[in-house]
């Protein structure tokens, strides 16, 4: 099992959309700073990130474009 931890600010205003079935889902860009930064090299990673049901609803209702939010996943796979 996999897990992540990611504090960024996001990129723009989340979009609430519903899918043909009612569920609501959103998608929003989240800049996260690197923790070394190398001239040349980007400083900031921009992940992209899908949240549904009622966390998209809470999403779109509270948070906006430069929020600093948290994301954590946990991944598992066989």
């Amino acid at each position: 099992m996999n897990s992540v931890n990611l504090v960024g600010r996001l990129t723009k205003d989340p979009v609430l959309t519903h899918t043909p079935s009612g569920v609501a889902t959103v998608r929003f860009t989240l800049a996260v700073d690197r923790l070394v930064k190398k001239e040349g090299q980007p400083t900031a990673d921009f992940i992209q990130v899908q949240v549904w049901a009622k966390t998209a609803e809470n999403a779109a209702k509270y948070i906006k474009k430069g929020s600093v939010i948290k994301v954590y996943a946990v991944i598992d796979r066989i």
